[in-house]
């Protein structure tokens, strides 16, 4: 009777045995993914601070470079200075626009007419910008003179003022098309008033 207590007590722990074994053998599969895991992705290698390090300063590098970028696209283009650094002159550029305006006098038959050029002292992309987009300042400034009456033709200081509203609106119309105007004076080289 003992023999057969014995078979059933190994049948019986014979289960079990196979539950840890399994058990056992789902771990160990685990743990050998997870350490061929780690060794894949570099974990154990001794240079991964340095390569860290070397990643984060190379990302702020290339973020203060943008900064930089930024900051000088936001200040404008620079002032063309003369030969010498030690100068403080600029040099000035001119521009004339190729047509004439041509408008009526506000509440009047009379028809005013005038030549407009432009001065600055910043590099040749005002000039630039003032040609790529000549047909909008062409509208504000017929703008500006249309709305002028004989009244303010008589005016003594007529040319000089106009010549400053034009001013603003050019460089206005600049900002918002170019984020940058650069127009510093405006001259009237023809004005006819019939």
């Amino acid at each position: 009777m003992s023999e057969e207590i014995l078979e059933e007590e190994e049948k019986a722990g014979s289960p079990i045995l196979k539950i840890l074994l399994i058990v056992f053998g789902v771990l160990l599969i685990v743990a050998i993914t997870i350490g061929a895991t780690l060794f894949a992705s570099g974990f154990f290698d001794a240079d991964k601070d340095e390569d860290a390090e070397a990643a984060v300063a190379a990302l702020e590098a290339a973020a203060e470079a943008e900064a930089a970028a930024a900051a000088e696209a936001a200040a404008g283009p620079n002032k063309v200075q003369l030969d010498s650094p030690e100068l403080t002159k600029f040099q000035q550029s001119y521009y004339q626009l190729e047509k004439e305006l041509t408008t009526n006098v506000n509440n009047s038959r009379k028809v005013m007419q005038a030549s407009v050029a432009i001065m600055t002292h910043y590099d040749s992309r005002v000039v630039d910008n003032v040609e790529k987009h000549e047909f909008p300042l062409r509208n504000v400034m017929l703008i500006v003179m249309s709305q002028q009456t004989e009244e303010n033709i008589a005016d003594p200081d007529f040319r000089f003022n106009l010549a400053e509203e034009l001013k603003l609106v050019m460089n206005a119309k600049l900002e918002e098309l170019e984020d940058f105007g650069g127009i510093e004076e405006v001259y009237l080289t023809e004005f006819v008033v019939q």
